[in-house]
């Protein structure tokens, strides 16, 4: 063990001592390395905090939360496009059936949505999301008020002119969000009264878009809206017990008495399940992955026959030191595993320059761009174990060649 550890300390600081005679050529060959590990840890970095931040938005749509709607939201299905839109719109009513007749639901709520532009005295505020809501909206989304309250059952029942407003829109029309709460806003000729200020919830990929939106009682906002035209949906939240598969089968047999459909004609609806949306995420980023691993794989091999060069030059350098050692009795392998050892070195300094520039990514990325990126520790461990490997590779050629030279020749030359 004491003869190893001598072997590894020497050979560290002779490659390190290389590392400063040739710093042109050691640079350049780092280079390849270090970009082979930014591409590989970068993208997997990158694609998988893309994955989790997308992940988390999906289970905050509830897990066990069932979307009616026309469209499939997978990407899977067979079914053409032309048939998706040629599908009826979902209705109120059949919300209403849904929470009669189902024994598995909790809640159930209707929404229709659009974008238009609201306003408050001279500010306008373009493509504010509008969303139109029942009151078990907040039992399925949970909303959180940075001021004021939700909307009361009564409001909801007598169509009352009142909203809640997102935390963006509320400093955009009155300067600070406080000021927002028992103002009025014009939206399509009509004036609604802010009882409520959404918490500031961020920008994200899909869901909600709460910060850039105002709420309003379902039957208030159909008289101002086209309803057809407002995507409308029905979201199901199942109780906690029920299984998502048992409560997926009684909404379709549900939806298909509402709809009278006969037993050979196909559904004319969607069912989007949140854990059907969290595996289809899943699924298309492994594509993704594999697309970037490739990518950083071609400039590691790049890298390696760099280290490789490397190798054959100090090989072609150290000869006679080669055969000195040997002449005072170093075994081949050991000379074998200080090449190897140097090589493996060379891949992790380069690694190391990788993880730097990643480190770099992530703060431009975190910081500006307020996308937040996470670096495991499995990545870690992932880049020491293929720096060793590609290391190992590289230098197994040059190091063999090194173990089998024949000292006497070798101290001649």
């Amino acid at each position: 063990m004491r003869k190893m550890l001598t072997i590894l300390g020497s050979s560290i600081l002779v490659t390190f001592q290389d590392l400063k005679q040739n710093k042109l050529r050691t640079g350049l060959s780092l280079t390849g390395v270090a970009f082979g590990i930014f591409c590989i840890i970068g993208v997997l970095a990158t694609v998988n905090s893309l994955e989790r931040n997308i992940q988390n938005e999906v289970k905050s749509l509830g897990s066990t939360s069932i979307y009616i709607d026309k469209w499939d939201y997978t990407g899977d299905s067979k079914i053409p496009f032309w048939k998706f839109r040629a599908r009826p719109d979902i209705k109120n009513e059949e919300a209403n059936t849904i929470r009669t007749r189902s024994e598995l639901i909790e809640s159930v709520t209707f929404l229709m949505r659009g974008s238009e532009s609201i306003s408050h005295d001279n500010d306008v505020l373009q493509n504010a999301t509008v969303y139109g809501i029942n009151e078990d909206q907040i039992n399925i989304q949970p909303i959180e008020f940075a001021f004021g309250r939700y909307i009361s059952p009564s409001e909801f029942q007598q169509s009352s002119p009142v909203c809640l407003v997102g935390y963006d829109v509320a400093e955009n029309l009155f300067g600070t969000a406080s000021r927002a709460l028992g103002k009025q806003i014009n939206f399509k000729g009509r004036k609604l009264w802010v009882v409520g200020v959404i918490t500031k919830q961020g920008s994200g990929f899909i869901g909600w878009d709460f910060d850039n939106c105002i709420m309003a009682p379902y039957r208030f906002v159909k008289q101002v809206m086209n309803e057809e035209a407002a995507s409308p949906i029905i979201i199901v939240k199942g109780k906690a017990e029920v299984n998502v598969d048992l409560l997926m089968m009684e909404l379709r047999g549900i939806m298909r008495q509402i709809r009278r459909l006969s037993p050979k004609e196909e559904d004319n609806f969607s069912l989007n399940s949140v854990a059907a949306m969290s595996e289809a995420i899943s699924q298309s980023f492994v594509t993704i992955n594999i697309v970037g691993s490739i990518i950083g794989g071609i400039s590691l091999v790049v890298g390696m026959f760099g280290i490789a060069n490397i190798m054959f030059v100090t090989v072609k350098e150290r000869t006679s030191i080669i055969g000195l050692k040997k002449a005072i009795g170093a075994k081949s392998r050991t000379i074998l595993f200080e090449f190897l050892l140097e090589a493996a070195m060379l891949c992790i300094l380069g690694g190391a320059i990788g993880l730097i520039m990643v480190y770099i990514l992530t703060l431009i990325l975190s910081g500006p761009m307020k996308f937040p990126i996470y670096i495991s520790l499995g990545m870690l461990g992932t880049t020491l174990l293929i720096c060793i490997v590609v290391g190992i590779l590289a230098g197994i050629i040059p190091a063999s060649r090194a173990a089998k030279l024949d000292p006497v020749v070798a101290i001649r030359s």
